[in-house]
């Protein structure tokens, strides 16, 4: 027989208010997003109204006194009902960006497709819709589609897919990478996986067991992947001991995976992207200001307010709930323009290398330097940066590309990972074409100038910046400067 009892205990629970709910809302959507969501408010909510759309005739500026008793009511109010809120421990002060100058660079918008979203996408959440996922799998899966690349590949760490999922869900990383596996399992199978190799793994891992040669395919793939992408099938030979016919037969199945699972799926769709930030030099100085679309012009209609002092019963109810929820929504929309503000004024001053100097001048820098800074939480940070654009007079950059990892110096320093990309850059550029530098010999030279960086991480940044091999590059040259070469290869 069960014993029954009754039993207490203590839990902690994390409730959002709406104000915040709707704060975090606002923060991560896109202009697109952004202007779509207010459209529907407005068309919902008799207390909002565009500024340029206003239908209130001239004389109405006659009840102005009374209105503005009223709009500073609301301001008090809007404040007070923010102010639990607390995105920043330090005051932003006033409108930090009224000063700044508009954009005015003479240079024409760069028109660069938007490639964030595709079938790829729509494909992989139709199967987490259907894959009896929980509500919170459902919402980390969600988070990992969306932050996949074009070609299927997912470029934020299980860190970042955490903070950015925080604070209304928060979970650990064991939850995170429990949802990751069954996504890498999924059609195509080996996407969300963060390089080819992993993809070639998990590709392999799929294959039924009686699969020829399949055993020594995974172990090449685990152990000596980078010989397998240089097909150096001599040093393969040595190091595994294989025959020829078991070696070729595991190369042939490798050979025959997908390494960028998304790249049969159409990504890329007739959109262009437009900067939220803009970034000028202004004398001795970098000026961040936003874009002037990311004022949306609302107020609260007037007519409606002067009703509500008139009405009463459930009519004043009504009004009353509708002209709280317009306020929340306004002194959202500034705290969320506010945010984005600051989180790229800090961006800015930790990488004006960059700017005056380029890529090779990138510092290292994390989504908790910038939150640090901006006296905000990381997850506020990561939403702020998150499909968000910034045009500078180097390009237009997603502000997330001025994070990046980072790379230990001989001198006990760092650099980050994109001057190190860089760096390898500028040495394939300069190599001689009938004698170029090896992965090897990459490593050295970035060992002599004091970054302290292993072979294998020089075989990664070179494949991330779309750089063949030292063979396919000697290859290539020869096939430009003997036709004959190229015709009969």
């Amino acid at each position: 027989m069960v014993d029954q009892a009754l039993q207490l205990r203590l839990a902690q629970k994390l409730a959002l208010a709406p104000q915040l709910q709707q704060a975090i809302r606002l923060l991560q959507l896109t202009r697109i997003e952004l202007r779509e969501y207010l459209q529907e408010a407005v068309e919902s909510n008799p207390l909002l109204e565009h500024e340029d759309l206003s239908a209130e005739p001239a004389q109405d500026e006659t009840d102005r006194p009374s209105t503005d008793g009223d709009e500073a009511s609301h301001s008090g109010h809007a404040d007070d009902d923010f102010a639990e809120l607390q995105w920043t421990s330090d005051s932003l002060g006033p409108d930090p960006w009224a000063s700044s100058e508009p954009f005015s660079g003479g240079a024409l918008e760069p028109q660069i497709p938007d490639r964030t979203e595709g079938s790829l996408r729509d494909h992989l959440l139709w199967q987490i819709n259907l894959g009896h996922f929980s509500a919170v799998d459902t919402a980390i899966g969600e988070a990992i589609v969306y932050a996949l690349d074009e070609d299927g590949f997912l470029p934020d760490t299980v860190e970042e897919i955490r903070a950015s999922l925080a604070p209304e869900l928060l979970v650990d990383t064991d939850e995170i990478l429990a949802v990751l596996h069954r996504i890498q399992r999924m059609e195509p199978v080996g996407v969300a996986c963060r390089d080819p190799a992993e993809c070639i793994r998990v590709q392999l891992a799929s294959l039924p067991a009686a699969t020829p040669g399949l055993e020594l395919a995974r172990r090449l793939a685990r152990d000596f992947i980078d010989h397998v992408a240089e097909h150096d099938v001599a040093s393969l030979a040595r190091r595994t001991g294989a025959s020829a016919e078991a070696l070729q037969r595991a190369l042939d199945l490798i050979l025959d995976l997908e390494p960028r699972p998304g790249a049969r799926y159409d990504n890329r769709r007739d959109e262009y992207l437009v900067p939220d930030i803009y970034v000028t030099r202004h004398e001795d100085r970098w000026v961040v200001s936003l874009s002037p679309d990311s004022d949306p012009r609302l107020k609260l209609n007037t007519y409606y307010i002067s009703l509500l002092r008139q009405s009463g019963g459930k009519d004043a109810e009504y009004l009353q709930g509708r002209l709280q929820e317009a306020r929340w929504l306004l002194s959202s929309i500034e705290l969320r323009n506010r945010t984005l503000l600051r989180v790229s004024q800090c961006i800015v001053e930790q990488q004006e290398a960059f700017l005056e100097r380029g890529e090779i001048a990138m510092k290292p820098l994390i989504l908790k330097d910038i939150a640090e800074l901006a006296g905000v939480h990381e997850s506020t940070v990561s939403r702020a940066t998150t499909r968000k654009y910034m045009l500078t007079p180097r390009g237009l950059f997603e502000l997330k590309y001025f994070f990046s990892s980072h790379v230990r110096t001989v001198e006990g320093g760092t650099i980050s990972a994109t001057a190190v990309k860089a760096r390898i850059q500028l040495l394939v550029e300069k190599e001689p074409p009938t004698a170029p530098l090896s992965d090897e010999e990459i490593a050295r030279l970035l060992r002599d100038a004091g970054i302290h960086i292993a072979r294998r991480t020089v075989a990664k940044y070179r494949e991330s910046l779309g750089i063949g091999s030292s063979s396919e590059r000697r290859r290539a040259h020869r096939r430009m400067a003997n036709p004959a070469f190229a015709r009969h290869h």
